[in-house]
Parts: C-alpha cells; sequence; structure tokens
C-alpha cells in the first residue's frame, strides 16, 4: 500500500507545472488533497481534488486546520523567466515572502502536521562559483554546503524560507519536519521555460533566438521533481537537499534536439551580455536520503512536450473554429507605428498565456508593426468588412481578445462589442455610449459640467464663451493634436476655425500638463492610477514624461471615469493652474502612446484586460505602483533581423 494512501496533503501553488505532477502522481497513491492556487483549477485536476482559487496571503489558520493536512508542499511562488523586472519587487515580495511565511505561520497550528516539503532553488547558491564571462567552463558540481549568495530576489525569497524553516526545526514546540529541495533547471508540459517556448515557436514554423548556446545546466524534467518531492515527503530527510539529474547539458544539446524534430527550424544566434552559466547539481544527498535520482533525459522530455503541444495545438485550432471555443490568441488592431504597445502586450500575454501569441492588423501593409507581431493582418477598414469578417477571421485564427489602438475604430468596436463576444471574442472597449462621450469633445465637457465635474468650458461659438485673453480652437472630433490651435488671439480664431469641420472654443488655460492613466474593471472599480507629468510634448504625445505621486489629481480622474463609464484603459489629460485647480482636457479611452511607462510602473491594464475577459477576477493581480522616480524618454530604435526572420512574415 502507498505510504499517501488515505493522507490528508496539501499543495500551496499546485495549478503549476510541477503542481499538476505533483497532484496527479499523489492521485493515483490514493491522497486526499487539496490544492491552493490563484489560477483557475486545471481540466486535468480528477474530481476527488478540492481546490481554493485565491491569493493564499489571505488563507487562515482555521481553514486550514478544517482540512487538517498531514503533509503540506509548498510549491506557490513568483518569478520571472529571466531577468527580474522593477515590476517584480512588490510581487516577488507578496507572492514569495509574505506568502512563504503566512502559510508556514497558519501550518504552526495545524495539529497532525507531520511533514512539509519545501520547493526552493538552486538560485540560493553564490552565482560566482558557476557562472563565468567566457564559454567553454567545465560544470560546476554544487553540493548543498556550498556558499550561499542569492542571484536574485527570487532566490534571496528561496533562502529566506530555508532560514525560516530550519528556524522553526529548533524550536521543541514544533511538532512537524521539514525539507527544502534546491530544484534546478526545471521544464515541463504546458511549461513558461524555454524549451516550452522554443517548441511551440518551431510548431508555428517560427525562427528561435538562440543566447550562449555553450551554456550548461542542470534541466530536470518536472515530473521527476514531483517524483523527488514525494520521495523526500517520505524519506527522514532534513534541511536542504538538491534535487536534478546531477548530468549537465548545453543550450546548444537543447537545440540539436529540436533540430531533430523540426529539420527546417532556424536558430538565431544573438549576441548577448549574460554570464555564461555551467552548473550541475551533486545528487549524492538525494541519493542517500531517498534512493532517488530523476532519471528523464533531455530528449525523452523534450519529445514528451513537443506531443504535448502538438495536441494542445490541435484542440486550440478545433476549439477556435467554434463561436464558444477556446481561442486564446491576441490581436492588436492599428498597429502602425505602435511598437511599445505591442511589447506591452506581450508581456502581459507572456504572464497570462506563455503560448499564445499576438497578431497584428492594420490596412497598410507596410505598417511598421508587422515587424514585432507573430503574425499579421492586412485588415479591411471593419465597418466596410462588417462583424461576420471579423469574427471568421478571429475563428480561423484563434483569436479570443481584441485590442483597438485608433480613435477612429473605437465607435465601431463599442458597437459590435456584445455581438463579438457572443462569438467568443472579447474587446477592451468601453460602451458605445463611453466612447461617444470621449470621442465628442464638446459633449464631454458638457457631462462633466452636468457632474459638478472640473472641465474647461466648451462652445462651439466664442461669443457663448466668458471672455479670455487667448483661446484653443480645435475640432470637436478631432483625434490627438489634429486641429488643435492652442494660445490664438480672439483676432485669429475665425481664420483658424473655418480650416475645421466641426470647430469647438475654449479659453486657453495655463498651467501644469498631465496624463492620467488608469484602469476600471467591469464591476465599476478603478484597479490602479498612475499620473504623470507631460514634459515634452510633440505632435499631441509625451516624448518625455514622469511619473509623479499626485493623489488629489487621481482622484479626480477617477471620477471622470466614473462619470463618463469608461472600462478598461483610459488615458485623461488635465491641466493644474497656478492656484492648484485642476481642469479637465479629454479623456482617450483606450491606451496612450505613453502609457507604455504607466505599464512600467505598475498598471498593467492588458494583463488585467485579460484576466476579466477570461473570466478571472483581479483578485490574484492587486495594483502594486512602484514607489521610485520613473521617467519614460520616448525615442526611434533600430531593430536588426536576419533575412530568414523577413521571410517568415
Amino acid at each position: 500500500m502507498s505510504a499517501f494512501a488515505g493522507k490528508r496533503v496539501f499543495i500551496s501553488g499546485g495549478a503549476g507545472v510541477i503542481g499538476r505532477e505533483l497532484v496527479s502522481l499523489l492521485h493515483q497513491q490514493g491522497a486526499r488533497i487539496w490544492v491552493g492556487d490563484l489560477e483557475p483549477r486545471p481540466e486535468s485536476f480528477p474530481a476527488a481534488v478540492a481546490y481554493r482559487r485565491g491569493d493564499l496571503n489571505h488563507i487562515t489558520a482555521k481553514e486550514l486546520q478544517a482540512f487538517a493536512p498531514e503533509i503540506y508542499f509548498h510549491l506557490a511562488a513568483s518569478f520571472e523567466r529571466s531577468v527580474e523586472t522593477p515590476a517584480f519587487w512588490d510581487e516577488g515580495h507578496h507572492n514569495n515572502i509574505a506568502l512563504s511565511h503566512h502559510l508556514i505561520d497558519c501550518m504552526r497550528e495545524v495539529e497532525g502536521l507531520e511533514r512539509v516539503v519545501f520547493a526552493s532553488s538552486y538560485l540560493v547558491y553564490d552565482s560566482g562559483l558557476y557562472t563565468r564571462d567566457v564559454p567553454g567552463a567545465e560544470p560546476v558540481c554544487l553540493c548543498e554546503d556550498d556558499p550561499i549568495r542569492p542571484r536574485n530576489l527570487c532566490g534571496s525569497a528561496k533562502h529566506h524560507h530555508e532560514l525560516e524553516l530550519a528556524f522553526l526545526e529548533e524550536d521543541p514546540s514544533t511538532a512537524f519536519r521539514s525539507v527544502s529541495a534546491r530544484i534546478y533547471r526545471s521544464y515541463g508540459l504546458g511549461s513558461r521555460d524555454v524549451i516550452s517556448r522554443w517548441v511551440r515557436s518551431a510548431l508555428e514554423g517560427e525562427a528561435i533566438d538562440v543566447f550562449r548556446e555553450e551554456g550548461c545546466f542542470d534541466y530536470v524534467f518536472a515530473r521527476d521533481v514531483a517524483k523527488g518531492l514525494i520521495e523526500l515527503a517520505v524519506s527522514d530527510a532534513r534541511g536542504v537537499v538538491n534535487l536534478a539529474t546531477g548530468s549537465p547539458r548545453t543550450v546548444a544539446d537543447v537545440v540539436a534536439i529540436l533540430e531533430r524534430y523540426f529539420p527546417e527550424l532556424v536558430a538565431r544566434r544573438v549576441d548577448s551580455d549574460i554570464a555564461y552559466e555551467a552548473a550541475a547539481a551533486d545528487t549524492s544527498r538525494l541519493r542517500a536520503q531517498t534512493g532517488f535520482v530523476p532519471g528523464t533525459t533531455l530528449e525523452t522530455g523534450i519529445g514528451e512536450i513537443i506531443a504535448y503541444e502538438k495536441a494542445q495545438r490541435k484542440t486550440r485550432r478545433a476549439n477556435a473554429h467554434g463561436p464558444a471555443g477556446c481561442a486564446r490568441d491576441v490581436m492588436i488592431t492599428s498597429v502602425s507605428r505602435k511598437v511599445p504597445l505591442v511589447e506591452c502586450a506581450k508581456r502581459a500575454l507572456a504572464k497570462f498565456d506563455p503560448g499564445a501569441r499576438i497578431h497584428g492588423a492594420d490596412s497598410n501593409a507596410e505598417a511598421l508593426g508587422r515587424h514585432f507581431v507573430d503574425t499579421f493582418w492586412v485588415s479591411p477598414p471593419f465597418e466596410q468588412a462588417g462583424v461576420s469578417s471579423l469574427i471568421d477571421h478571429c475563428h480561423r485564427n484563434g483569436i479570443g481578445y481584441v485590442i483597438p489602438t485608433r480613435d477612429g475604430e473605437l465607435a465601431w468596436f463599442a458597437s459590435a462589442r456584445d455581438e463579438l463576444a457572443a462569438a467568443g471574442i472579447e474587446v477592451m472597449v468601453s460602451s458605445a455610449d463611453c466612447v461617444g462621450r470621449c470621442l465628442d469633445k464638446l459633449e464631454f465637457a458638457r457631462h462633466l459640467e452636468r457632474s459638478g465635474l472640473p472641465a474647461i468650458p466648451t462652445a462651439e461659438r466664442i461669443e457663448d464663451l466668458a471672455d479670455s485673453t487667448t483661446w484653443v480652437v480645435k475640432d470637436r472630433f478631432g483625434s490627438g493634436s489634429r486641429g488643435v490651435h492652442c494660445d490664438i488671439p480672439t483676432l485669429r480664431t475665425d481664420d483658424l476655425a473655418v480650416e475645421l469641420d466641426t470647430p469647438i472654443f475654449q479659453p486657453f488655460v495655463r498651467g501644469c500638463e498631465y496624463s492620467v492613466d488608469l484602469y476600471r474593471d467591469r464591476s465599476g472599480q478603478v484597479h490602479g492610477t498612475v499620473c504623470r507629468t507631460r514634459d515634452t510634448v510633440v505632435a499631441g504625445e509625451s516624448q518625455v514624461t514622469t511619473v509623479v505621486d499626485a493623489p488629489s489629481l487621481a482622484k479626480i480622474c477617477e471620477e471622470v471615469a466614473h462619470c463618463v463609464d469608461l472600462f478598461g484603459h483610459g488615458t485623461l489629460q488635465a491641466i493644474e493652474t497656478p492656484d492648484g485647480r485642476v481642469r479637465m482636457v479629454e479623456c482617450n479611452a483606450r491606451f496612450g502612446g505613453a502609457s507604455t511607462l504607466s505599464e512600467h510602473a505598475g498598471l498593467e491594464s492588458f494583463y488585467w484586460f485579460l484576466l476579466e475577459a477570461s473570466g478571472r477576477g483581479l483578485e490574484r493581480a492587486p495594483f502594486r505602483p512602484r514607489r521610485d522616480a520613473l521617467r519614460l524618454v520616448r525615442h526611434a530604435a533600430d531593430r536588426f533581423v536576419s533575412s530568414s526572420g523577413l521571410a517568415a512574415r
């Protein structure tokens, strides 16, 4: 009989790539399993597995006592694929350090808890031991007693919890015993790791970018990790234990294996300034304590991943043809030159669904953005082609989410939003009423005035406004800076007005210009707000913009978002006069040109939209603003691609 038969097991982070393997193995052994995770319940989980979705920082000791786990596997953690970005500062602390401490603090109150198994990482070791500036170094075999100097925030959090567990082990009142498994370079089915990403690219006929192919890693298959964790759970092992194969392989080995499966694969060798890694695990302690060492070879593991991704791809394509299918990809319309916006959307999609793709659409076949998306569609004007044409394209290409980016198309998408949703296509756009209010600058000002909010007085005739020294003359329905004339003396207003289709007038207001980016969710709550000064403006867009702390301004803009009934991302413009009064200029019901700065400051609008559009709540993704000062300087940049990369387009 299995040692887990009838055992009550709690797994944090059980919906991840290792967790899914662990749940499957424990279920086969007859364990009674309760999983907690931020992600939706995996479809592969047996009905007998209990599931708690949500932030485990809010789970209580009473909840855990009610389940009374005898064994606790702690897998839950946040990490980034390569370099940790500034946005990871708060997320890493919340989901790693704070979560680990909270869970073990709750577990201390659970009677009958026998064993704690923590998924730690080899990132706790001093990276100076196994990284080099030159290629070709022999792999360094790291043992558990080697010097510790965590490589990044994730490694630091892992080491911190190792110390917490060691501290509790010394407390005579602690009834359970713990072991920390230092896991090496894990890869597996449906993962975000580079091997799975390369397989997905290869299946799509796309080139892959290879960095530092001489780098050497101890790759360990996720199912083997799960097996190792189970073996450690039933062993007498205490403290820390390496969990890996002990047989390192190079990045070049991974590429060579992929090329056997995909003879046409284009592997682009890309220069990089990252260090060369050459690390392996000393598995002596693992072998001595459990008699187990992972046995899945890189060749076998990659073969399984290819079979898995082929099946997933087939399912996605089959589902994509149905109106209520499981289309995963994202389409950005009017992609034009909006490369920074595309990169923001890519980051959001990588976090939301690493296997999905970004599609670009534009009526201009030579749109610059086509070189920065996964696939490109020379789209007809949507209002001429009709909703059915767009639905057909999305179903044929597995597109489930659409992000419009041009003022001129917002009204059409707003009117088609419900019909597209019924076809399984979610659009990041506000209601038709909201879009109409925001596009019509006269109606926007009047709507705010009726609601008691500080708009700039606006009229179709200058005679209807109080006298002003100078004026703003602009088109009532103009987009961006088109047709906007500022600081105009009264004598020139008529001459400029005749150049516009529907001219309106405003008194010119002097003061500090601001843009305010915010996200208003489906429940009508503003999920996050970032204020920034418009330091240098060219053609109506901020070329230099700086994040500032302006709570009063943020509050007014949030009231405006409620007033116009905005959904999703909005970019509002305001002026603060020298006497401290705020006057609203306009509201763009879309992601603005310099909104990328707000994304960098923690306003993850595209990610939040994808979560809500897929039926998930935002409790897993709270707004965590950056606390340091940030400035964006927009500039042109060159991108170099190989001819094979161009041909793939």
